[in-house]
This record gives C-alpha cells, sequence and structure tokens, in this order.
C-alpha cells in the first residue's frame, strides 16, 4: 500500500512537470510567432498569436488544479512540497509571457502596412532570440533539475537589459529624426519592453528552480563585468 502511494505520489510531481513543460513551449512559441509578425508585417499570424494565448490560460489553469489536488491529498513536505510551489510559480511566470506575446501580437496589428526599416526589425529579432534562449535554457534547467543552467540564466539577466536598452534608443532616435515615425515608435517601445519583461520571467524561472533544488532564496543578482569598466 506504501508503494502504492509512493507510485501515485511520483506520478502526480511528474504530471505537473509535464504541464510545466508544455505551458513553456506555448509561451515560446507564441514569442516567436509575435515577434516575426511584428517583423514581417503578418497580421494574419498576429492574430493566431493573440486567438491562441487562451490556450495559455487554460493549461495554468489545469496545472494550478493539479497542484492544489496534490498539496491536499499527498500532504507534501520539504522538497516535495517546493516542488508543487514551484510548478505554481512557473506557470504563472509563463502564464504572464504569454499575456506579453499576445500585445506585442496586438502592437503587431496595430502597425499592418508601416514601412518598417530593416535594422530596426534586425534588432528586434536579436532581443527576441536572446530572450527566447533564456527561456528556454531556463525551462530545461526546470526539466532537467540543473541547477547550473538555471543559476546561469539568473547571473545573466543583464544582458537582455543591455539589448532592451540599445534597441529602446534606437527607436527614439528613429522618432526624433522622423516625426512621422513617432506613432509607430511609440508602439515598438512598448513591443522592446514586452520582450525585456519576457526576459525577467525566465530569471523569475531560474530564481524558482534554484530554490526548488536547494531550499535557498537567490537574492542579490550579480554584475556582469564589462570591459574597460
Amino acid at each position: 500500500m506504501v508503494e502504492h502511494t509512493l507510485r501515485a505520489f511520483d506520478s502526480d510531481l511528474a504530471a505537473l512537470k509535464d504541464q510545466v513543460a508544455t505551458l513553456g513551449r506555448l509561451a515560446l512559441s507564441e514569442t516567436e510567432d509575435a515577434t516575426r509578425a511584428l517583423v514581417t508585417d503578418n497580421p494574419e499570424l498576429a492574430r493566431r498569436v493573440i486567438d491562441q494565448d487562451r490556450n495559455v490560460d487554460v493549461l495554468e489553469v489545469s496545472l494550478q488544479e493539479t497542484a492544489v489536488r496534490l498539496v491536499a491529498l499527498r500532504q507534501p513536505v520539504a522538497e516535495d512540497l517546493r516542488h508543487a510551489v514551484a510548478a505554481l510559480k512557473t506557470a504563472a511566470d509563463l502564464e504572464r509571457c504569454g499575456d506579453l506575446a499576445k500585445n506585442t501580437a496586438k502592437r503587431a496589428v496595430a502597425l499592418e502596412g508601416w514601412r518598417r526599416p530593416a535594422p530596426l526589425m534586425s534588432a528586434f529579432e536579436s532581443l527576441d532570440g536572446l530572450v527566447r534562449k533564456r527561456l528556454q535554457m531556463v525551462l530545461q534547467a526546470y526539466a532537467e533539475d540543473d541547477l547550473i543552467k538555471a543559476d546561469d540564466v539568473w547571473s545573466k539577466d543583464e544582458e537582455v537589459d543591455a539589448a532592451y536598452e540599445k534597441l529602446s534608443q534606437e527607436i527614439i532616435g528613429l522618432m526624433m529624426s522622423d516625426p512621422q515615425a513617432v506613432s509607430a515608435g511609440s508602439q515598438l517601445l512598448f513591443v522592446a519592453k514586452n520582450l525585456e519583461r519576457i526576459g525577467d520571467h525566465a530569471t523569475n524561472v531560474a530564481e524558482i528552480v534554484h530554490y526548488r533544488l536547494t531550499g535557498e532564496q537567490l537574492t542579490a543578482r550579480p554584475k556582469i563585468e564589462t570591459a574597460g569598466i
């Protein structure tokens, strides 16, 4: 009987991990598609992102129900309890990533037909790639219980911040040089911020993974060394 109960509990924990992985794949896909819709002026793709975001919301609710049921029925302690709590917190961060991607998609629709400067779109693709790489890495860390990988994501948060600041300055420069681009530039500033915030959520998940594996909180993020400073 005890062995059966333990197997059922392990199965519940594995189900939580699977749901987090599925939620992560959806958030990654939304982020990539929303940016591509913006860069390529593809409002149809943007509208699909908006419509599909409800899938993320539904899955988050399902994960919450699984976690609450596990805590209520199994009454986990120590590391197992941290596992359940980590799944809940990670799901919330991933759901916010989906919301931010949806917001980007809405702005892509608003910019339909606007002539996009190629260098600026290239910069958006670069920031998007950097953010998605971090999100993918931290999801792998979560799935593989990889503390080193999680801490690596956490320690390099400023890479996204620096890329975001650079892109923001480029957008502001466009708005200053071309008054007709002010409205579009305002939309683009929001998109850049959305990507930067997704990077922040990846960092949050890295902190969650660290706590789940060690029982210790990360409190002070180290700054990246910069040559010449």
